[in-house]
C-alpha cells in the first residue's frame, strides 16, 4: 500500500455528464480508505491559484444526477508553462496534497503526464469528454449522455422533416472525431453520416442526393471536425447543386454537453472513480483508467495521448449498408 494521505480531484477541459458521479466515486472511495480528499476548483487554472478546498461524503451527495461539475472546469495557458507548472506545485505543496486524480481528455492528460514526470506528483485520469476519441478505453464518461441527447433532438428534426418534406443537416460535436455522429447516425436511421475519418464523403453524399429518385426528406448527420466542412457549408454546397430540395441546417451544439447523465454514465463513472483510487494504493502512477470489454483497464497516459483511436471499421460498414 502506498503512504498518500492526500489526494486531490479536479475537472479540466469541456464538461461532460457523468462528472459529478466520478467526482462522487473518487470522494467516497477515498474517505472509506481513510484518506482525505481536496477538491481544486477550475482545473489547473484553480490549482495555479491555489483554489483547493476538503471534501467530505456530504459535499458529494445528490450529485450523482447533475450534469456540468461542481468543482468547476477551465483550461489554462499558464499551466503550459514551467512557471506555472512551478506554481502549481507549491500549491499542491501547501495544501499537503500527495497525488491527483484528473478527470478530462487528452489535452488533460498531457498536462498531468509532463506534471508528474517534473515533481514525481503521482496522477490517474479519468476519461471525462463527449467525444469518445481517447486511445484505451471502449467508452469515455459523458459519450453515452451526449449521444442520447443527439438521438432525441434528431428524432425531433426527422418530426419535421417530415411534415414539410425537408432535407435537414445536423452537426453534431466531437471535434476532429466522428464518433458521436457514426452512432448517432447509426441510432436515427440518418440517410448519409459525414465524418472527418473517411475520405471522399461530398461526393458519396452527392451521389446518394442525385440518385434518391423523389425521396423529399433527409436527415444528413455530419461531423463538426470533418474536413470538407461543417453542416452549413456542406448545406450551402447542395442547395447550389439541388435546387429541387428545401434544405435546412440544425447545428446542436453545447446542449451535447449538458443534462443530467444516462445510468451508463453514471455507472460507467462510479466504477472509474473507485478504480483509480485503488490504483494510487496500490503505487500505479500516470495511468489512464479504461473502460474494455466491461472491465476496468490501466492504459499509461503515454499511450492514450500518444495514439489515435480510430472508428470501428464494422460500425462504418454498418452505417454503410444502412444508410
Amino acid at each position: 500500500m502506498s503512504n498518500i494521505k492526500r489526494i486531490g480531484v479536479f475537472t479540466s477541459g469541456g464538461d461532460a455528464p457523468g462528472m459529478n458521479a466520478a467526482i462522487r466515486a473518487v470522494v467516497r472511495a477515498s474517505l472509506r480508505h481513510g484518506i482525505e480528499v481536496f477538491g481544486i476548483h477550475n482545473g489547473y487554472k484553480g490549482m495555479i491559484s491555489g483554489d483547493i478546498s476538503p471534501l467530505s461524503t456530504l459535499d458529494v451527495a445528490n450529485i450523482i444526477q447533475r450534469g456540468g461539475t461542481i468543482l468547476g472546469t477551465a483550461r489554462s495557458k499558464e499551466f503550459r508553462t514551467p512557471e506555472g507548472r512551478r506554481t502549481a506545485y507549491e500549491q499542491l505543496q501547501k495544501a499537503e496534497i500527495d497525488a491527483c486524480i484528473v478527470i478530462g481528455g487528452d489535452g488533460s492528460f498531457t498536462g498531468a503526464n509532463v506534471f508528474s514526470r517534473e515533481y514525481d506528483i503521482p496522477f490517474v485520469g479519468l476519461p471525462g469528454t463527449i467525444d469518445n476519441d481517447l486511445y484505451g478505453t471502449d467508452f469515455t464518461i459523458g459519450f453515452d449522455t451526449s449521444l442520447n441527447t443527439v438521438v432525441e433532438a434528431v428524432d425531433r428534426i426527422r418530426d419535421t422533416a417530415i411534415a414539410h418534406s425537408r432535407t435537414f443537416f445536423v452537426e453534431v460535436m466531437g471535434r476532429g472525431a466522428g464518433f458521436i455522429a457514426l452512432h448517432s447516425g447509426i441510432a436515427t436511421g440518418a440517410e448519409a453520416i459525414l465524418v472527418p475519418e473517411v475520405e471522399g464523403e461530398e461526393e458519396n453524399l452527392f451521389e446518394y442526393l442525385r440518385n434518391q429518385g423523389n425521396k423529399p426528406t433527409n436527415i444528413i448527420l455530419v461531423a463538426e471536425g470533418n474536413n470538407i466542412g461543417g453542416a452549413e457549408q456542406i448545406a450551402q454546397r447542395v442547395k447550389e447543386r439541388f435546387k429541387e430540395l428545401d434544405v435546412r441546417v440544425n447545428v446542436l451544439g453545447h446542449i451535447q454537453r449538458g443534462g443530467s447523465p444516462s445510468a451508463f454514465d453514471r455507472f460507467l463513472a462510479s466504477r472509474m472513480g473507485v478504480a483509480a483510487v485503488e490504483a494510487l494504493l496500490d503505487n500505479q502512477r500516470s495511468i489512464m483508467i479504461g473502460w474494455v470489454n466491461h472491465d476496468i483497464a490501466h492504459v499509461p497516459l503515454n499511450k492514450t495521448i500518444r495514439r489515435h483511436r480510430d472508428l470501428n471499421r464494422i460500425l462504418l460498414e454498418v452505417a454503410d449498408i444502412l444508410t
